[in-house]
């Protein structure tokens, strides 16, 4: 039997894409939040099917004048402060874990029409970002990824090249681009990788810049956790060039 811990590759052998994340599910749902999933999430949900709309703005109900995505929102913390302090924003969140859905969706179904500039996309970023048109996100987030630890993990890591040069494709010049972790060893393999790509500009002048959460960055559990342990976040911002 497959376990929601097994990855793809390690089952099918015609997966050609390792996977960025592990399960995919937590304890088991109740009524209400079963409910959620089967009749309101779908409401909010992508339809990744070719073409996608010619103006992004078109995906929500609420009116907005710029898209944001959210790469692996996690409890959706920081998806909804940013949803309800940019009402004209529309955010994409995208998140494989059952429990994250739920909250977000929960969060949107009690906001009773207060968060119509809210997308998800309950499933590995990849696709959504070959979907999405060519420059039409001003700005991207991949906050707290997991960090794969193990060396012979490593290639699973969500920031890579390919996903920066996906991420280079769909932002728009100028756009601002957000990493955060709390694991010094992928701060480096971030900045390598950036460095490689070669689209983004790293805004630090100084320890500061990276040190210190800027105020429009909202904690997430992952962030208070890691500094509850004595791990020291870097917040890194980056400019599409």
């Amino acid at each position: 039997m497959i376990s929601d811990e097994t990855l793809p590759e390690e089952t099918d052998p015609r997966a050609h894409e390792l996977r960025s994340f592990g399960r995919r599910r937590g304890r088991k749902l109740s009524p209400r939040q079963q409910h959620l999933i089967d009749d309101v999430l779908p409401t909010l949900s992508l339809d990744l099917r070719p073409p996608p709309p010619a103006r992004l703005q078109a995906l929500f109900s609420a009116k907005v004048d710029d898209v944001w995505l959210e790469i692996g929102f996690g409890g959706g913390e920081h998806l909804l402060w940013q949803a309800r302090q940019n009402p004209r924003v529309g955010l994409i969140g995208c998140e494989p874990f059952l429990d994250g859905l739920v909250k977000v969706t929960t969060a949107v179904a009690e906001a009773d029409g207060q968060l119509g500039n809210i997308c998800l996309h309950g499933d590995d970023a990849r696709p959504l970002l070959r979907w999405l048109p060519d420059a039409s996100l001003g700005r991207a987030f991949i906050l707290f990824p997991d960090p794969w630890p193990k060396a012979r993990h490593q290639k699973r890591r969500l920031v890579s090249e390919a996903t920066l040069r996906e991420l280079a494709r769909v932002l728009r010049p100028g756009a601002e681009l957000r990493l955060g972790t709390d694991i010094p060893d992928y701060a480096r393999w971030m900045l390598i990788a950036i460095a490689r790509e070669g689209s983004f500009r790293w805004t630090a002048a100084g320890p500061a810049d990276w040190r210190i959460r800027p105020p429009d960055w909202p904690q997430t559990r992952y962030e208070a956790k890691a500094l509850r342990e004595g791990r020291r976040p870097a917040y890194m911002r980056f400019l599409r060039a």
